[in-house]
């Protein structure tokens, strides 16, 4: 007769290591409840008109809390994105081109990276984000 106790055997290997992630995961869920409910109960709270106005630089706050803010410096933080991601690509890249058997197709992959990027920087550039006013 055939052992049928293997695979549950494996299924219980299986979830025994989830059990652990688990567990960290309840713990540190409960790490953190147990600070904040210390933070809450050990903190003086004696809310005065000075603590409870919006601060702002040292600056008293004048006029509504709205404020436009232009797209530009939403782009200039996209492109700083798009060239952080570059330079982190970069060094894995070296690492591997430097193995045996991977050059050409690492060259390949490389070059395709560098021409996405040179397309996002020539369509920034076309509409003139990169020129100073």
């Amino acid at each position: 007769m055939p052992e049928t106790t293997e695979p549950t055997a494996l299924a219980a290997d299986y979830f025994e290591s989830y059990s652990v992630v688990g567990l960290l995961a309840v713990l540190g869920v409960l790490f953190v409840a147990v600070a904040f409910g210390a933070g809450r109960l050990l903190r003086p709270v004696v809310p005065t008109p000075e603590k409870l106005l919006t601060y702002e630089c040292g600056v008293d706050p004048v006029g509504e809390g709205w404020a436009h803010t232009q797209v530009r410096y939403y782009v200039y933080a996209f492109l700083y994105v798009i060239f952080a991601v570059d330079s982190i690509f970069l060094f894995p890249w070296a690492t591997v081109f430097a193995a045996a058997g991977y050059g050409a197709t690492t060259l390949v992959e490389m070059f395709i990276f560098l021409g996405f990027l040179a397309v996002g920087l020539l369509y920034a550039y076309k509409k003139g984000v990169l020129t100073w006013t």
